[in-house]
């Protein structure tokens, strides 16, 4: 990062100079100073990514992979510069192992489509829990009804917290995949991945982690927590949309294949027979989100530079006091106590609909996520029609929720 970062008492970071670099932060919405709480839907970039994708469309936009000119050695390096970041982030064993999708819900799509497609058959099982997102969900119903598998669900109880004695139990020879979600991105559950990953192993079942809310809030190791696929994307973590990455151990991937067909996947096309590219290609079809993936690379350095560990405590710190001060508003009811969180808190105000405290709440310049999140099972669940949730960065203040408590108290005065 451009700015020294100056000292606090608590994690070595003046994270004022942080937030100063995000400058969509420093707009007003509605007359007032923006407070932006929808973090788990997309979070915000700083300065150093906007100005990393503008430098590349200014002076190095060519495509990647195909072209000996100048510019296509330029972009082809710097798009696979971010290749090597992440494998050094998540400490992947092999660099080969990073594949590039456009997201979370794609990378989860290639893993149920390539491999189950190859591997389910009639009654197979492939084990999810009951606060799966949508993207974790629909993509094995899909290959499921393809295949004549049949989904299961590990249950949890009224924390949101998933009953571990329910899913041992649910694991036999008949499980093909487990796929888990690491954070509830409704709940803010932090769940416990590498007892799952663990068990199921023990029966030599694979494991899919849908890792959208655990990578931007907390340091995630593929070697040290062995899920055989992990799935993130770059704009839950201060990078740009349309850009994730699948994580897989090598031996999986070479066996698994293709996806999507077309330029780039292939070694050698006639019409009588195709052959396929090595991994990574294998699974990177057609021109990739370039832009996106050269601006991910200066994410990665901007996150490492400030230091995930830290990041992870002054999140934490910022939850509990919005746990606290939430928890002190009457007629206000959290939704998702699990011991183990990150930054999400869901609540529900008695007797008035979350969607019309979020109008109220964006009148004050105060930004929360309304809904079912891409959760309706969770919703089902708990019985409710949908929640309102702040989700929090470490570029988020104590001052802005402060506002979030005064604005939920100012919706309960004017219903």
């Amino acid at each position: 990062m451009q700015e020294t970062l100056k000292t606090d008492t608590k994690t070595n970071i003046d994270w004022e100079a942080i937030r100063s670099q995000f400058p969509v932060l420093q707009q007003e919405v509605n007359g007032q100073p923006l407070v932006y709480l929808d973090n788990g839907a997309s979070s915000q970039m700083p300065q150093s990514v906007i100005d990393r994708i503008n430098a590349y469309h200014s002076n190095e936009h060519a495509n990647v992979h195909r072209g000996i000119h100048t510019l296509s050695q330029k972009a082809t390096d710097a798009f696979e510069l971010t290749r090597k970041r992440v494998q050094a982030f998540i400490n992947a064993r092999h660099e080969e192992e990073i594949i590039y999708t456009t997201g979370t819900t794609d990378s989860i799509n290639l893993v149920a489509q390539s491999y189950g497609r190859k591997h389910f058959k009639e009654n197979d099982e492939i084990l999810i829990s009951a606060m799966e997102h949508h993207a974790n969900i629909v993509p094995w119903q899909l290959i499921a009804e393809q295949t004549g598998a049949v989904l299961k669900v590990i249950p949890m109880n009224d924390k949101g917290e998933l009953l571990m004695d329910k899913f041992h139990d649910l694991l036999s020879e008949k499980t093909k995949m487990v796929a888990v979600v690491h954070v509830s991105n409704t709940l803010g559950t932090v769940n416990p991945v590498e007892e799952i990953i663990e068990a199921a192993h023990s029966k030599d079942i694979p494991v899919l982690v849908d890792g959208a809310q655990a990578v931007p809030h907390m340091k995630v190791d593929m070697q040290k927590l062995d899920a055989d696929f992990y799935a993130f994307s770059a704009h839950k973590m201060c990078g740009p949309t349309g850009f994730g990455i699948l994580y897989g151990k090598r031996e999986l991937l070479n066996d698994m294949p293709p996806y999507r067909g077309g330029g780039d996947m292939i070694d050698k096309v006639t019409f009588e027979k195709t052959t396929w590219n090595d991994l990574p290609h294998k699974f990177e079809a057609g021109t990739p989100p370039i832009s996106a993936g050269v601006g991910f690379s200066e994410t990665i350095s901007f996150l490492e530079d400030i230091g995930m560990d830290n990041i992870a405590a002054r999140e934490q710190e910022l939850l509990e006091y919005a746990t606290d001060k939430l928890n002190a508003i009457d007629g206000l009811q959290i939704v998702g106590t699990s011991k183990n969180k990150a930054s999400v808190i869901s609540f529900l105000l008695k007797d008035i609909h979350p969607t019309d405290a979020g109008t109220i709440l964006d009148q004050k310049g105060i930004a929360v996520r309304t809904g079912h999140h891409c959760t309706q099972p969770i919703m089902d669940r708990f019985k409710i029609p949908g929640t309102a949730r702040a989700s929090i960065s470490f570029y988020n203040t104590k001052e802005d929720i402060d506002r979030l408590a005064d604005g939920i108290k100012y919706v309960q005065e004017f219903f």
